[in-house]
C-alpha cells in the first residue's frame, strides 16, 4: 500500500478504501529525533523564521521522506498557510490533491468535498463508508481509552495524548494499532488511580516534548486533550458525512467551546490550559476561549520542537499553585 502524506485529520476512510496508506506529517515530524533539524532544513530552503514551525516541521519531513510522492491537504478548515505550502511541495514534484471542511458545517459541500476526494483516490464514498464502519470498534476503544483517563485515573494524560492524537492515521497499520491499544488498556486497568489537579489540555497539539511528563511530576492530572480527543471522533455519526461534520476542529469556535465547556463539567476540571502555536491565526481564538470558560485559564505559547524553556516551566508552576 503505497503511503500517502496528511497534513492533518482527514477523511481517512477514503484512504484506506483506495488502498493507500496516510501517514500524519505532524507525527513523522514530531517524533522525529531531529525535529528541530526538519524546520531549520525548511528555514535552510528559504522559509521565513516568523512562520509556525509545524508547517516548516512538515515540509522538512516530507522533503525527507522519498517514499512519500502524494499528499493530501486541506486547505481550509486548518492552517491558512497549507496554500503557500503547497505552491512549494508542487515546485519540490511532489503530488498534491486538496480537501476543504466547510466552515458553515453546510453537509452538501462537505458530501461534495468527501466524494471529489474518493474519486480523485480512485475510490467511492460507499467503499469509504464500509471502512468506517470497520473502523468504529476501534474509535470505540480509543473513546474507552478516554473514559479510563478521567473517570477511572488510571491513564495519564501524555498517554492519552498518545494514542488519541494517533488516530489521524492509526500510525498507518489500524490493526497493528488495535492490538497496541488492547494490550495497553488491559495493563491500565491494573494501576491504582491517580489523584492530584485535574487540568484540561485545549487547542492543537503541543510542540513542547515535555509538558505532560512535568505537570504530572507536579501532581497534576490532565484529564481531558480537546483536540486529540476529536481525531477519534468521539460524537459519532450515522455516516461519513455526519461523523466527519461533528468533527468539531475545522469549523467556528461556537462548537469547539460546547465541547469544552459540557467536558469540563463533566470531568471536574478545575482549570485549562490552552496551548497556541507561535505564528499561529488560531492564537486569536484565545480571546473567545478564555471569555466563554468558567474555570481559570493559562494560555501557553510553543514555538520550536524541544523540552519547556525556562519561562514556561515558571508559568506552569505558578498556575499549578494558583489552583
Amino acid at each position: 500500500m503505497k503511503p500517502v502524506g496528511i497534513t492533518t485529520t482527514i477523511p481517512v476512510e477514503a484512504v484506506f478504501a483506495a488502498g493507500y496508506t496516510p501517514v500524519d506529517l505532524n507525527n513523522i515530524f514530531i517524533t522525529d529525533m531531529h525535529a528541530g533539524g526538519l524546520v531549520e532544513a525548511a528555514e535552510r530552503r528559504g522559509f521565513p523564521r516568523s512562520l509556525c514551525s509545524w508547517v516548516k516541521g512538515i515540509y522538512g519531513a516530507l522533503i525527507a521522506r522519498d517514499d512519500i510522492n502524494f499528499v493530501i491537504a486541506v486547505t481550509e478548515g486548518d492552517c491558512s498557510n497549507t496554500v503557500s505550502l503547497l505552491e512549494t511541495l508542487k515546485h519540490a514534484g511532489k503530488e498534491v490533491i486538496t480537501f476543504a471542511y466547510p466552515y458553515d458545517r453546510d453537509p452538501a459541500m462537505l458530501r461534495c468535498e468527501i466524494e471529489k476526494l474518493a474519486a480523485k483516490l480512485g475510490t467511492t464514498p460507499g467503499e469509504a463508508e464500509k471502512i468506517r464502519e470497520n473502523l468504529l470498534p476501534l474509535r470505540k476503544k480509543l473513546h474507552e481509552l478516554d473514559r479510563m483517563t478521567w473517570e477511572d485515573n488510571v491513564v495519564t494524560g501524555g498517554e492519552n495524548h498518545i494514542y488519541q492524537v494517533t488516530a489521524s492515521d492509526f500510525n498507518c497499520d489500524p490493526v497493528k494499532f488495535e492490538k497496541d491499544l488492547d494490550e495497553f488498556v488491559e495493563a491500565a486497568r491494573g494501576r491504582a488511580p491517580f489523584s492530584g489537579i485535574r487540568l484540561g489540555y485545549a487547542g492543537v497539539p503541543p510542540i513542547f516534548s515535555d509538558i505532560y511528563s512535568f505537570l504530572e511530576e507536579r501532581g497534576a492530572h490532565v484529564v481531558f486533550n480537546e483536540m486529540q480527543r476529536q481525531f477519534t471522533m468521539p460524537s459519532g455519526g450515522e455516516t461519513i458525512v455526519e461523523q466527519y461534520l461533528n468533527y468539531t476542529y475545522p469549523y467556528d469556535m461556537k462548537g469547539r467551546v460546547a465541547d469544552i465547556r459540557s467536558e469540563i463539567e463533566k470531568r471536574e476540571i478545575g482549570g485549562l490550559i490552552h496551548y497556541v502555536q507561535s505564528f499561529c491565526h488560531h492564537q486569536i481564538e484565545d480571546i473567545v476561549l478564555r471569555e466563554s470558560v468558567d474555570v481559570p485559564v493559562l494560555t501557553m505559547e510553543g514555538d520550536r520542537p524541544g523540552p519547556l524553556d525556562g519561562r514556561s516551566r515558571l508559568r506552569l508552576e505558578a498556575f499549578l499553585e494558583t489552583l
